[in-house]
């Protein structure tokens, strides 16, 4: 004897994780995915799937998303990776860390530009005043 459709427990079940799902907060989860893994989260997290689990003997709930997460990479003129990081900017944390891969034996950028190279003039005297600001911080 049937108490209830199957149709009815599945709508039911979908509400209930939805429910859990709009609640979720996502400030702790950014905070222990930055801890975990050292990368912060977009605005554009796509929910893919809910559900009621049997983890380690013990009823859990179960959320699939996908996530964009920021990346950037600065290399010099030899292609020589001098940092990745995959904060966001406006990511407000105590200790922001990021991968750096530093190159002691770097060749410094070419100085010799053509004087109406301002462009590259301009990029030259950035990379200078960037160099001149890691220097003091070491």
């Amino acid at each position: 004897m049937k108490l209830t459709s199957q149709e009815n427990i599945a709508q039911s079940e979908k509400e209930f994780i939805d429910t859990i799902n709009a609640e979720l907060d996502w400030e702790a989860i950014e905070k222990l995915l930055f801890e975990k893994h050292k990368f912060t989260l977009q605005e554009d997290i796509d929910y893919k799937n809910g559900n009621l689990i049997v983890y380690k003997d013990n009823i859990a709930y179960k959320f699939d998303f996908e996530i964009k997460v920021p990346l950037s990479v600065i290399f010099n003129r030899e292609g020589e990776c001098l940092e990745i990081s995959t904060l966001r900017d406006d990511f407000e944390k105590e200790s922001e860390e990021s991968l750096m891969i530093e190159d002691e034996d770097a060749i410094p950028p070419d100085k010799n530009f053509m004087p109406d190279d301002k462009t590259g003039q301009m990029a030259s005297n950035i990379a200078d005043m960037i160099s001149e600001i890691n220097e003091e911080d070491e």
